[in-house]
């Protein structure tokens, strides 16, 4: 007999996005959403991370009918500039040089679609960093090598160190997938993870 409920699929390769909503211990299906992340002219931070997550819902739900789709994309912003992932070393030295002593927003957007209709929205977490040393900074990078996260800091990890303060509803969302929200929009389309829980 079928089952009457939807696939769940994470439009994301991400590794940190996929051990999160693993937490939620509902079964799921990745699929790399194949989008085009160039920001438009003008365009503020915070709204290419939801019209992106929208996008990766949306161009996953279309290939896969039947499913609910779960997109997001995360930018870190200071005073409303854009700071994207380092890729290396030598980088990711010149932005944590640049944040230190500063406070940095991490827009985590979010969208769900089930092809006919799309819940998103945005959740900030804002992180003061600590006055680094030079010093501080290269024993990080070298212990953690974060070159894929935005900010070049993994607050999940030894990047909480280099913090002075967390500011958000959703301790989640600063790692990429804001599973409060989440978990309130996936509610709207039938899957509620302690409805799967009773039911096991």
């Amino acid at each position: 007999m079928p089952s009457s409920t939807p696939r769940l699929i994470l439009a994301s390769t991400s590794p940190y996005r996929r051990e999160l909503l693993n937490r939620l211990r509902l079964p799921f299906e990745t699929v790399a959403p194949g989008v085009d992340e160039t920001p438009r002219p003008g365009e503020r931070p915070q709204d290419l991370a939801v019209r992106l997550a929208i996008a990766k819902a949306a161009a996953v739900s279309a290939a896969r009918p039947g499913s609910v789709v779960i997109g997001s994309d995360q930018v870190a912003t200071v005073d409303g500039e854009a700071i994207g992932k380092p890729g290396d070393f030598e980088r990711a030295r010149a932005q944590l040089r640049k944040l230190s002593g500063r406070e940095v927003a991490f827009h985590s957007a979010l969208a769900v679609t089930d092809g006919a209709r799309t819940l998103h929205g945005d959740v900030v977490t804002r992180c003061r960093f600590r006055r680094l040393t030079d010093a501080a900074i290269d024993a990080y990078l070298l212990a953690e090598t974060p070159y894929d996260t935005a900010g070049s800091a993994k607050a999940e990890g030894l990047g909480i160190a280099l913090m002075e303060s967390i500011q958000s509803d959703d301790p989640t969302a600063i790692i990429g997938l804001p599973l409060i929200a989440l978990t309130g929009m996936l509610a709207e389309f039938g899957l509620d993870p302690l409805a799967a829980e009773r039911a096991q």
